[in-house]
């Protein structure tokens, strides 16, 4: 029994995406995507040369047009902040006086403790302040 070239090139497309699973690199997808492409040449009745350039040309096009976007699209992706970094740049109420050598404010519905970014700058209570950085537990404002 002989099996047709379609199938050891769907064979193929299978064996590559197994790595594709288990590494999470793209670029396996895509070269199975080419063996595809050749099974497809294949199935049709093309020769074994147009097959291979098929597998070829359809996997190095993929790599080419699909990986960049890909990695734009990574680096693209938004960063979420989260528990005390999420605070940063939030804006807060001033509820004891705040200077360089502390103070209290109202953040993000708790009472922090807080000092001034600059030594020589104060806030008065009601005055509304910035979060520049959180050092333990006192916001750093301004």
């Amino acid at each position: 029994m002989e099996i047709d070239a379609w199938v050891w090139w769907l064979i193929g497309a299978v064996g590559l995406g197994i790595p594709l699973v288990l590494t999470a690199m793209p670029e396996f997808g895509m070269l199975s995507a080419g063996a595809v492409a050749g099974a497809v040449v294949a199935a049709l009745g093309g020769g074994t040369v147009a097959q291979v350039l098929v597998f070829a040309l359809v996997s190095v096009a993929l790599i080419a047009v699909v990986r960049p976007i890909a990695t734009r699209q990574r680096a693209q992706r938004p960063q979420f902040s989260s528990g005390v970094d999420a605070l940063k740049g939030r804006h807060a109420v001033v509820l004891e006086r705040v200077d360089s050598s502390g103070g209290r404010i109202k953040l993000a519905g708790e009472i922090w403790s807080a000092r001034a970014l600059d030594a020589e700058m104060s806030f008065e209570v009601g005055q509304q302040v910035d979060v520049v950085e959180i050092d333990g537990a006192t916001a750093v404002v301004m």
